[in-house]
């Protein structure tokens, strides 16, 4: 049934539609009636009704609108139990990633509470779990310890007049750095999203983001060496600091701590076991095993029991405060030093926020508003900095569990807070003991995902060798330009490689597949047919100002017209031509004074001036022979210099209705075994040349020189632009197309467009670039029926003319396809 299906054949008649046709069948509307005016528009926005202001408040508040029918019954025990899941691992990322944000660990647990309760009402993702995150902590982590470096807070010790560090008054002013951060990162993505600007997303594309995270998993490991060896290295800002913080660290390296290295080496060690045994059960138990808690608890049990601290100078997270801390306003002082940094943060968070939000709604056939998670997400940030949260998104990791372990809805997260805030209220005393470098090593641990994005390299090599270059400057520029300059390179260059690839596209003329109205490339497939007479031009990608020179530049060459010499040349044919009519206009007023004086003669003398009208005759015959031969030179130098002969071969018997099918050949030869275009065509599917049996069908094969027909010529006379591929079009490049129309035309070759999408034909009327009649005889809707109405219009007239055939010359195009 397949096969018979594939083969089967129909039949398709139709005119020939061009664009002004196609709007009277279709009935197109008016630019008025698509687009309202704009107080109209404004009207309609400022106007509010019931309806209307239902639909804003549920869009700006999305739990009005699925909590009300919220089932317990269906979704409560597996948003428990995918909530208490998720809380599990808050506890140890949260304490970890503070770490990297450079604030005392409480505040990674004030950060895993907050900002997941606001998610809860604006969010639209039902699987993201907000909290921390290590790319955004490592920039956060980058901006306090550049505006609150530790030797900004050494003072005196009044005994030994030693300098010692205020760690307090430290911690005091990176909290505030890292609140007015997180604040103006919020505030930025609110806004964002109320003027509807979540699209910006889209400009990370895929190798961006993961090429992005992996240069901060290594940011993230060089500053976590540090508590790994309990070394001391200099802080470094600015450019290449990671690399000198690298090298600070490798010269500290005979400082380590070996009671530190080795509860770092143990923890790692136990932690990776744990992990890959987690996921090699994965399919056999219900929820994972919470590895990370389990060796947080283990450790903090351990170092109180044998005192790290005390005995071996193990460093811990020290005193962890109960309760909540009273909210306080960010310090607004400090926003124009973070500004970048927050922006950097803003588009960052969201970009891996959306990316993960609709992974998971596509997966479980739901929607997320782009924009209402850039206000989500920013109310989160910047409600949270009231409570001295630094900056979240959705993080991979405990994504995944909350969707892997049955969670439903948001109620998953209220779930996971509970378990943090419980934590906060009355357990996190007990973890006062725990070693940082345990903490450090469940970073490193974590890691392990982003390193394995490394793998992308030989994955891009052979998909897309430009996607790879994303991936490499991203990474290289990330790295050596710090987080923040390093987004902002990798953004420009991923810019670039769109621009570049929409200014260098590929160019191709097109052919006829014998027997269908498709028209493909003529390089690259071999049964495609050029249409005689007719170049068939498309570019890969839209004309803009960027590549409108090279559009034009790549038709000449394409097309084999080099429209400057050519223009030339017929400036300077017509040029001849104004001679030799001046020079045949002086003969007639010699010979007509000649005439004259020989009847004025005539009058005068009874007998003829013999002698004297002999030697008159004489010299006009001489000037008449001499103009004659050199116009009988320049029209043989002319023939010499034509681009080929024209050929026309009949290739089939005349038919019944009087038409016969010819082949037409670009300098060709009537030897040449190969077939052309009008040949190959099967019955009913080609256009013809239909000639009566008084002319060429009494001949099997007539040749006839272009130059001998007294032009210089070539033999295209149709260029059909296939603009298909443009999705827009700017004042230059409706300049330069003004400027082929105009030059082609001056060689008469016409110019088609097809294919034109509404709003290119829409911003060519704009441009003024058609009239009406204009409008109705070059704009068509594909490019077969352009190559159909050019024929018709076209190539039988000019035919008739280059050639000179007798009788009846005429196209009978058929839309008929197989």
């Amino acid at each position: 049934m397949d096969s018979r299906a594939r083969s089967a054949k129909y039949r398709v008649e139709r005119q020939v539609l061009d664009e002004q046709r196609l709007e009277e069948l279709t009935r197109r509307k008016t630019l008025s009636e698509i687009h309202k005016p704009l107080t109209d528009r404004l009207k309609d926005t400022f106007r509010c009704t019931l309806p209307k202001l239902k639909r804003s408040v549920m869009s700006s508040c999305p739990v009005l609108y699925w909590l009300p029918k919220y089932s317990v019954w269906d979704y409560g025990m597996p948003d428990l139990v995918s909530g208490i899941s998720v809380g599990i691992m808050h506890l140890p990322q949260g304490l970890a990633y503070a770490l990297l944000a450079s604030v005392p660990p409480v505040f990674g647990l004030y950060t895993s509470l907050y900002p997941a309760l606001i998610y809860f009402f604006f969010g639209t993702s039902r699987h993201n779990s907000i909290g921390t995150f290590t790319v955004l902590s490592i920039m956060v982590g980058s901006v306090t310890e550049r505006l609150a470096p530790d030797e900004f807070f050494l003072k005196t010790n009044g005994t030994n007049l030693t300098l010692e560090m205020d760690v307090a008054a430290r911690d005091a002013y990176r909290v505030q750095v890292a609140a007015a951060t997180t604040f103006l990162g919020g505030l930025i993505q609110v806004l964002l999203g109320v003027i509807k600007f979540g699209f910006v997303g889209t400009y990370l594309s895929e190798p961006l983001v993961r090429a992005y995270t992996s240069a901060a998993a290594a940011h993230a490991v060089v500053a976590q060496l540090k508590y790994l060896f309990k070394v001391s290295p200099k802080r470094f800002t600015g450019p290449l600091s990671q690399v000198y913080t690298l090298v600070d660290l490798c010269l500290s390296l005979p400082k380590t701590h070996l009671p530190t290295l080795l509860v770092s080496s143990v923890t790692i060690v136990l932690l990776t076991g744990a992990k890959e045994l987690n996921s090699f059960l994965s399919t056999k138990l219900p929820v994972p095993i919470p590895v990370e808690l389990i060796t947080i608890v283990a450790a903090t049990l351990l170092s109180s029991t044998i005192h790290l601290n005390n005995n071996y100078s193990v460093s811990v997270v020290g005193e962890i405060p109960s309760g909540l801390s009273a909210p306080s306003v960010p310090n607004l002082s400090l926003f124009g030093d973070v500004i970048g940094d927050a922006f950097a943060l803003a588009i960052v968070g969201y970009a891996v926020s959306i990316s993960l939000g609709k992974t998971f709604a596509l997966k479980h056939g739901y929607k997320v508003d782009s924009n209402q998670e850039l206000v989500a997400l920013g109310l989160s940030n910047a409600v949270g900095s009231f409570f001295q949260c630094f900056s979240v998104c959705s993080s991979m990791s405990r994504s995944l569990v909350q969707e892997t372990t049955g969670g439903k809805t948001q109620m998953a997260g209220v779930a996971s807070a509970l378990i943090v805030l419980v934590t906060i209220l009355k357990l996190g005393m007990l973890f006062q003991e725990l070693p940082k470098a345990v903490l450090a090593s469940i970073v490193l641990v974590n890691l392990k995902g982003m390193f394995k994005q490394y793998s992308d390299v030989v994955t891009l090599w052979r998909r897309s060798k430009i996607d790879l270059a994303v991936w490499l400057v991203t990474w290289v520029s990330t790295m050596l330009l710090n987080l923040d300059l390093g987004l902002a390179a990798s953004i420009a260059f991923a810019l670039f490689t769109v621009t570049f690839r929409t200014q260098m596209p590929t160019y191709s003329v097109l052919g006829n597949v014998p027997g269908t109205e498709l028209y493909v490339d003529i390089e690259t497939h071999r049964e495609a047919r050029e249409v005689p007479g007719v170049t068939i031009f498309r570019s890969s990608a839209t004309v803009y100002f960027a590549n409108a020179e090279l559009y034009l530049e790549a038709l000449k060459e394409k097309s084999g017209l080099d429209i400057g010499k050519m223009i030339i040349y017929k400036r300077r044919q017509e040029a001849k031509q104004r001679r030799r009519e001046r020079r045949a206009e002086r003969r007639a007023k010699r010979q007509a004074k000649g005439e004259k004086r020989a009847q004025k003669a005539a009058e005068q003398h009874s007998g003829p001036p013999e002698i004297s009208v002999e030697e008159d005759e004489a010299d006009d015959w001489r000037e008449t022979h001499i103009d004659m031969t050199a116009t009988e030179e320049e029209e043989q130098s002319r023939t010499e210099r034509g681009n080929g002969t024209v050929f026309v071969i009949p290739t089939a018997p005349q038919t019944p209705d009087g038409c016969s099918r010819w082949e037409y050949l670009k300098g060709g030869h009537p030897d040449s075994t190969s077939l052309g275009w009008m040949s190959e065509l099967q019955d009913g599917d080609t256009t013809t040349l239909g000639s009566s049996s008084e002319d060429t069908l009494s001949r099997d094969l007539e040749q006839v020189s272009l130059g001998s027909l007294g032009k210089w010529t070539w033999d295209i006379h149709s260029i059909i632009l296939d603009l298909s591929t443009a999705n827009f079009i700017d004042t230059v490049a409706i300049q330069t197309l003004k400027n082929i129309f105009r030059d082609f035309s001056e060689i008469d070759v016409d110019i088609y467009f097809s294919g034109c999408q509404a709003s290119v034909v829409e911003q060519l009327e704009r441009g003024d670039f058609f009239s009406e009649t204009l409008r109705k005889q070059h704009l068509f809707v594909s490019v077969h029926d352009a190559v159909l109405y050019c024929l018709n219009h076209r190539g039988a007239a000019s035919l008739k003319h280059k050639l000179e055939l007798s009788g009846t010359v005429s196209f009978m195009p058929s839309t008929t396809t197989r």
